[in-house]
């Protein structure tokens, strides 16, 4: 079963639950970036609620992920540091996993998606989840039609399934993963509950939040909201 997103930064706990069940995980660095979303920013949560934390980027109007360049003009590095011990600083798993990123983070990153493959590749070393990932750029001319290109990935990696996110049924053209002989599974993710600071819980934050508060549990949370 093959699964293909974004890299996205920091995601949050269904990104890792698709890369979970996924044989094949595919980093579509080579579509377009998309301002206010999710590749350069995520959610965590501090006293007053959910907040942002942003990295910069400079770039044109429908430039590709992997070639966006991550904005050296402010030290976004300082700020996510501060923040980060202003939110999590009591928090359980603080010390280790404040350390991890405070060591990845300032590495002299120049390309968005760079840092956002590099911060997978530790966040999934934390959680302790070995997986096969591949980046779309490195795997040969694709398709610009959306659902061929992800028919082409299948294709490619010898996947017979694709796994889609649950608004996949909104926009996706089934007809086309028939006529191709694959296999279309939708996620149900239902995010769970963990421990967290300053109040009821808020879903939907980044893995970081997930790891601050539960550390070497995180994989065990991110499973309990599958679906039976």
């Amino acid at each position: 079963m093959l699964a293909a997103h974004q890299p996205q930064f920091a995601p949050w706990l269904g990104f890792f639950d698709k890369l979970d069940r996924a044989d094949v995980f595919v980093l579509l660095d080579n579509v377009q970036f998309k301002k206010n979303e999710w590749q350069n920013r995520n959610r965590i949560k501090g006293a007053a609620g959910p907040q942002w934390l942003t990295v910069p980027v400079s770039g044109r109007f429908g430039q590709e992920i992997g070639e966006l360049n991550i904005a050296q003009r402010e030290n976004w590095q300082e700020r996510h540091l501060k923040t980060l011990r202003t939110c999590y600083g009591r928090a359980p798993h603080f010390p280790e996993t404040f350390a991890r990123y405070q060591q990845l983070a300032c590495r002299p990153w120049r390309k968005l998606a760079d840092l956002n493959i590099g911060l997978l590749n530790d966040l999934l070393a934390q959680m302790g989840l070995a997986k096969r990932v591949l980046l779309a750029s490195e795997l040969g001319p694709l398709p610009e039609n959306r659902d061929d290109r992800l028919i082409e990935l299948c294709r490619k990696c010898g996947a017979k399934t694709y796994l889609a996110g649950a608004g996949g049924r909104d926009y996706m053209e089934m007809e086309r993963y028939g006529a191709a002989g694959l296999e279309v599974v939708f996620q149900d993710y239902r995010h769970p509950s963990y421990p967290q600071l300053f109040g009821a819980f808020t879903a939907n934050l980044s893995v970081l939040d997930l790891l601050f508060n539960c550390g070497p549990a995180s994989m065990e949370v991110i499973r309990g909201g599958r679906a039976a």
